[in-house]
């Protein structure tokens, strides 16, 4: 079973920078999952902010994100990665990791699928004020 373990979030104001960090456990050798990054505002469905290949070569970002975030992912150390700069209050939620086993093709599309992401950490909360 896999387990996913968010940390890195907090508050800060609006301009300023987070690292969320994810810890894995539980692969299985011969598999590869595709894995990303998630949120999910007050009242609002969660959407997809990011997503990596199960290779960790191709990224896959929300409008919301691209220029402002990125993902990647240290293999030695189980561990996903999402640097967050130029924050915004609009980007204040709940932020998920999220896997799901590799089984070919482009892992993109888990970007609007998020239901198709099998495993989910219990989140961490970025809170960015004005």
């Amino acid at each position: 079973q896999v387990q996913l373990v968010e940390s890195g979030g907090g508050s800060v104001q609006a301009g300023g920078s987070l690292r969320l960090s994810c810890v894995a456990s539980g692969y299985t050798g011969s598999s590869s999952y595709c894995m990303g990054w998630f949120r999910q505002a007050s009242g609002q469905e969660r959407e997809g902010v990011a997503i990596i290949s199960a290779a960790g070569e191709i990224t896959y970002y929300a409008d919301s994100a691209k220029g402002r975030f990125t993902i990647s992912q240290d293999n030695a150390k189980n561990t996903l990665y999402l640097q967050m700069n130029s924050l915004k209050p609009e980007d204040t939620a709940m932020y998920y990791c999220a896997a799901v086993k590799w089984l070919g093709g482009s892992c993109r599309g888990y970007l609007e699928d998020t239901d198709g992401m099998h495993y989910w950490g219990k989140g961490t909360l970025v809170t960015i004020s004005s």
